[in-house]
């Protein structure tokens, strides 16, 4: 049996995962194990090219590792291949876009920035630059022996055969398959104006540019939701002087995150900057002007919001076709696996924000969009494959948002979680420009946000979450600065 055989077979032996998590369970089928093998004289290389002259008519040359999709979970899957030994000749990567992977936070933040504010552009933000890693150009790629095919998504795939088919009509045939897929955005429906010219959704590098052409021109901006994408792309907005306004149906900003209070804080700040905030309203529809461009926002009351670009960033749905038959989750989406990445179907894995694995600290399913998760479950996963990794991933939930950091804004704004915001909360802080909120549940501090702090600080909250230290709540309420809670806290841990 060649290296390459036997690394297959070991993969679908590896394959076979816990019972926990309600997972389901499989173990390899005979299929897996009964392809033609070479002699065992034929080393890796000459059974490849012997390979691929057998299979010409499919169109990735290195089908023994494909990882489907081109966002942060594909680039830092290809480093962590590269890191192996694993890379050169035996990995592909089919992306819908044209780009090699890049750090997608940019795209809200730094790569709206006014053309005058030193405004982020690619290459400076590919993978895997976020975590303090190599720039990953295309070049990085080719250099690494990794066959890149770009602009051309995935459409079908047949299990049976282990073969994938793209949107041109390509036929790729893979050993090990990665699905790193992320989210599409959420959309409004055509019939009431979603894809209306001056209508804009985050997602690609060419959906930023689109926004970044229309923020040129633009009067009025109306921003609808209020989550990270909308207080973001509000943000940068104010950078560009633009008269701007952020809708949204919920009380307050970020309510899956921010308490009332907390929220009052930062919308206070954007208001200060000129933001309006228009809260607990329904959208109608979005309504065009005589040039077919969008003009306004009609509000399910009947009032009307006058804009000529509109954001919309009401969320994301895990990009899941067309790999449905892997088995999904109905509760938080997404495509389910183990604690190693491992679907229902042997040699087959979900990464990134498409995957719903067992989120081991607070034992229950979960499905994360963010950038830190995309990074960890691509390197951990390709581990377990590649490795005799044995451990289950074990993944602290952390979100971050920065604001306001174009060049000559009188505050940048950059806060921190860490950890499970459920329980009682308390607040310490003025918001001049510290703030910390720490949620406690049953005594135990169960998570916590920092806005401005210090690198001392923010290097301790993961460590508070992990831990969830039992916590003297009236000591932390009676803090005087967010100094002191934070040595209060820091003491719990030595308690």
């Amino acid at each position: 049996m060649s290296s390459a055989s036997v690394r297959r077979f070991m993969a679908s032996l590896s394959n076979c995962p816990s019972l926990k998590h309600g997972v389901s369970q499989w173990c390899p089928q005979s299929s897996s194990l009964t392809r033609t093998q070479p002699s065992s004289s034929i080393g890796f290389r000459t059974f490849r090219r012997s390979y691929v002259v057998a299979s010409s008519a499919f169109a990735n040359e290195n089908r023994e590792f494909v990882i489907v999709g081109g966002g942060n979970s594909a680039g830092y899957a290809a480093r962590t291949f590269v890191e192996h030994g694993m890379a050169d000749g035996r990995l592909c990567i089919v992306s819908k876009e044209a780009y090699a992977p890049y750090e997608r936070p940019a795209l809200t933040k730094g790569y709206l920035f006014p053309l005058d504010k030193k405004p982020a552009r690619l290459p400076g933000f590919h993978t895997c630059v976020g975590s303090g890693g190599e720039r990953q150009t295309p070049e990085w790629y080719k250099e690494k022996g990794i066959e890149m095919l770009y602009g051309d998504p995935v459409a079908d795939i047949d299990i049976e055969k282990q073969t994938l088919t793209t949107n041109s009509g390509k036929l790729l045939k893979y050993g090990s398959l990665i699905v790193a897929t992320g989210c599409t955005a959420s959309r409004f429906p055509e019939k009431i104006g979603g894809n209306l010219p001056g209508v804009h959704y985050i997602r690609e590098v060419a959906d930023a540019d689109a926004l970044v052409s229309s923020l040129e021109k633009a009067r009025k901006v109306a921003v609808v939701g209020g989550g990270y994408i909308g207080m973001e792309v509000a943000a940068a907005a104010v950078g560009w002087k633009l008269d701007t306004t952020i809708i949204f149906p919920e009380n307050h900003l970020l309510q899956r995150l921010f308490t009332p209070s907390l929220a009052q804080r930062y919308e206070e700040l954007y208001q200060e900057n000129g933001v309006k905030f228009v809260k607990g309203v329904s959208i109608k529809n979005l309504e065009s002007g005589a040039d077919g461009h969008v003009a306004a926002i009609k509000l399910e009351d009947g009032s009307t919001i006058d804009a000529d670009t509109v954001i919309i960033g009401i969320g994301a749905k895990p990009a899941v076709s067309p790999f449905g038959s892997l088995g999904l989750n109905s509760t938080v989406g997404g495509i389910q696996v183990d604690g190693q990445f491992r679907t229902s179907i042997p040699g087959i894995f979900a990464i990134g924000d498409v995957a719903a694995f067992p989120l081991k600290i607070y034992d229950r399913m979960a499905r994360v969009e963010h950038v830190d998760h995309a990074r960890q479950s691509a390197q951990h996963c390709i581990k377990a494959l590649l490795s005799a990794q044995t451990h289950n991933y074990d993944y602290l939930p952390y979100f971050y948002s920065r604001v306001f950091e174009y060049e000559g804004s009188p505050r940048k704004v950059w806060w921190q979680f860490f950890g499970d915001n459920v329980g009682e909360t308390v607040e310490v802080g003025n918001f001049d420009p510290k703030i910390a909120t720490f949620w406690i549940e049953s005594g135990k501090l169960k998570g916590v946000l920092l806005e401005s702090g210090s690198p001392e600080e923010f290097e301790l909250l993961p460590k508070l979450a992990r831990s969830q230290p039992v916590v003297d709540k009236a000591k932390l309420q009676n803090a005087s600065s967010v100094e002191q809670a934070f040595d209060i806290a820091r003491s719990s841990l030595q308690g």
